[in-house]
């Protein structure tokens, strides 16, 4: 494996040196099967025989690795070179080598319990597990939760059954000033989920869910953001589609443009979900939902086009979309695609005042509408679950509700 990246024979001799020599060579082809270039996998084995010779001065072997230890090597190789800051997580990866060779003992991970007091941890695991809610409703909800009782341990109030419904309302209002309308909803939604489920474990005796004052929050109050459907084309037309990462994100943008899907389901797109024969592609939507949706042609060819020249060939993921660079893993979240978006408007040379991955969701049902579609069909694309979700785009179809509006009193006739 050494000889295939380095030319002489004394190179590669010292790159065996000390107690990391006989791994070296299985560490190349870690790397090569993760996808990493050919000099970056040279520098990623001149780092470890350094560590390796490193480890040989101070007379430790290859099953004594720890984070401790490549913290001390980094410091005494920083002090006499450049720092490097893909030095720390290029270590990482050798370990991660060793560990499965049992070289070093796997490292169990650590159980991740919400922060906070023992019942807000119970609430948790209550929405986890009773409720069967998301990853994101807990996200949500929990920190409310642990902001209410911080104030009121404050205050002197430890126990549930201190709780007072005054407590509760002063907590509302000053929160509710510092958050946006549609935050502010979410919170006195998360509170009453807390207090109904403290009333559930006898927490509480009164029914404080009740107690929680409503969030005005006007639903059709503004215009979905979207970009014209010129605007569209104009981004679309700013990628280069010979450069890999080019072709993939061009491919995301049609997904976004064309189909309509969010973020996080082009995140979450896998190779399974391209029906190539009946031309269709599973979305995994939102509560676990997979939906079937038709693939046009465009979208298609620009997923084809991506996946035979732009997508690496090695791949430890299923993932439809990974990072232009090794490894070439999955996106980390939906904020890599809205970063891409982003990117791509600010290219185009517009700067609307959203900038997110919605923005082209918005753009597909307004250009529907105009081309007669009704909301119910909307609906079905952009699959939402609830008829009321698509009423708001409504009120872009200007031509149609022109019709309905009625003569000003002692206007013009």
């Amino acid at each position: 494996m050494l000889q295939e990246l380095f030319v002489h024979a004394s190179t590669v001799r010292r790159m065996r040196e000390g107690p990391l020599g006989p791994y070296v060579d299985g560490f190349g082809g870690f790397l090569r099967e993760r996808g990493h270039p050919r000099s970056a996998r040279r520098s990623r084995i001149r780092l470890v025989a350094d560590f390796s010779r490193w480890l040989k001065r101070h007379g430790c072997e290859a099953g004594d690795i720890t984070p401790a230890t490549v913290d001390r090597f980094l410091r005494a190789r920083w002090q006499r070179l450049r720092r490097y800051p893909r030095e720390r997580p290029n270590l990482e990866l050798f370990r991660q080598h060793l560990r499965a060779l049992g070289v070093l003992p796997a490292e169990a991970l650590p159980k991740i319990e919400p922060a906070g007091p023992p019942i807000a941890r119970e609430f948790a695991r209550y929405l986890e597990k009773d409720r069967a809610l998301t990853q994101a409703t807990l996200v949500n909800y929990v920190p409310f939760a642990r902001l209410f009782l911080s104030h009121q341990s404050a205050v002197g109030r430890k126990v549930p059954a201190e709780f007072r419904p005054n407590d509760i309302a002063r907590f509302v209002l000053r929160h509710a000033r510092r958050l946006s309308s549609g935050r502010a909803k979410l919170m006195v939604t998360a509170l009453r989920s807390f207090f109904r489920f403290l009333r559930l474990r006898d927490e509480i005796t009164s029914d404080l869910a009740a107690c929680v004052p409503t969030v005005p929050n006007w639903r059709l109050t503004e215009l979905p953001k979207c970009l014209p459907q010129e605007h569209v084309e104009h981004v679309l037309k700013s990628f280069n589609p010979e450069a890999p990462a080019g072709r993939r994100d061009y491919a995301i943008l049609l997904l976004l443009a064309r189909l309509g899907l969010r973020a996080t389901e082009i995140v979450h797109l896998e190779l399974e979900d391209l029906d190539w024969e009946a031309g269709e592609i599973v979305v995994r939507g939102k509560g676990a939902r997979h939906n079937r949706l038709p693939l046009p042609g465009q979208v298609g060819r620009a997923l084809a086009a991506y996946l035979r020249h732009g997508r690496p060939q090695r791949c430890p993921t299923r993932r439809v979309f990974v990072q232009a660079y090794a490894p070439f893993m999955g996106f980390a979240g939906s904020m890599t695609v809205s970063s891409l978006v982003r990117r791509a408007l600010f290219r185009a040379g517009l700067h609307p005042a959203r900038t997110g991955a919605h923005l082209f969701r918005h753009a597909v049902a307004s250009q529907m509408l105009r081309r007669g579609a009704t909301l119910v069909e909307i609906g079905e694309v952009l699959r939402h679950r609830h008829p009321d979700t698509t009423a708001v785009y409504a009120k872009v179809d200007v031509a149609r509700l022109r019709a309905l509006a009625q003569p000003w009193p002692g206007g013009r006739p």
